[in-house]
């Protein structure tokens, strides 16, 4: 029998986070006099390298990301922070153009067919934001709205999506030809294939994710910001995550204390 991997360090941590919370019940109600929960050294959870991508990646990106089918999820992605599972969540009626916004509120899971099979899941904390993309990204979604709709023409009885105006309201955004949900392995390889031509083979589909956190950052957007439209719990986070990733920010930083400390000495 093949051994199960360990679980990793964060999984630990959550896992004892459960129980240390339930132990205090018991604690409370007289059942332990202590939480032996509180006892034990956890593992440290080491910090993953992020990958974002550069300026001339992105610009690449931009050129060839039109041409390929899952290009626009991913190009939403880029410039939105989404997690893969929440832009493969997004429904048209989270989808306000007339305001400029989109509302997260799920994502879509892959369970098992017997549990089944593709859901609409809770988000994170269970905390719904909304956003304020750039215009390019309503413009896309705006092309892309009548995408579907030509696709679904195209593909006559084919068509497994939406079956009437009422159900295309809160129906899917990103779909297949044929009007089925995207498989995240399918947007995972169909992403391997565009970071490759554009020279970060490394890179993830969630370090779009990252690139747009970093961008943010770097085109002035505050902490506080950024916080809200990656949909992190706390600020603290976000800057424990990114405050480090910048050598631009960290240059420009010392550029304006340069001209600040001319400015105020005369020279």
């Amino acid at each position: 029998m093949t051994e199960k991997a360990p679980l990793s360090a964060k999984s630990v941590r959550n896992i004892h986070g459960i129980l240390t919370k339930a132990l205090s019940v018991a604690v409370a109600i007289g059942y332990l006099q202590v939480n032996p929960a509180d006892k034990v050294t956890l593992p440290r959870v080491e910090k993953k390298d992020l990958h974002p991508l550069t300026d001339e990646q992105v610009k690449a990106f931009l050129e060839i990301a039109p041409a390929d089918e899952y290009g626009t999820i991913l190009t939403v992605i880029l410039f939105t922070g989404l997690r893969e599972a929440e832009a493969m969540g997004l429904t048209w009626d989270c989808v306000d153009f007339k305001a400029g916004t989109l509302k997260i509120n799920k994502q879509l899971q892959k369970r098992p067919l017997k549990d089944g099979g593709f859901v609409f899941a809770s988000l994170n904390k269970d905390k719904t934001r909304v956003l304020t993309p750039a215009p390019f990204v309503m413009d896309l979604l705006s092309k892309r709205q009548k995408e579907q709709a030509a696709q679904r023409l195209a593909a006559g009885e084919a068509w497994e999506g939406w079956k009437s105006e009422k159900e295309r309201k809160t129906a899917l955004v990103f779909t297949t030809a044929i009007g089925k949900n995207f498989s995240p392995q399918t947007v995972v390889n169909h992403y391997k294939k565009i970071a490759a031509r554009i020279g970060a083979p490394e890179s993830r589909v969630h370090d779009l994710r990252h690139t747009f956190a970093v961008l943010s950052l770097q085109n002035g957007d505050d902490v506080k910001t950024v916080q809200g439209n990656l949909g992190h719990a706390t600020a603290a986070f976000t800057l424990d995550v990114y405050g480090h990733v910048s050598d631009r920010m960290k240059n420009e930083s010392a550029a304006r204390m340069e001209a600040f400390i001319k400015s105020v000495s005369g020279q």
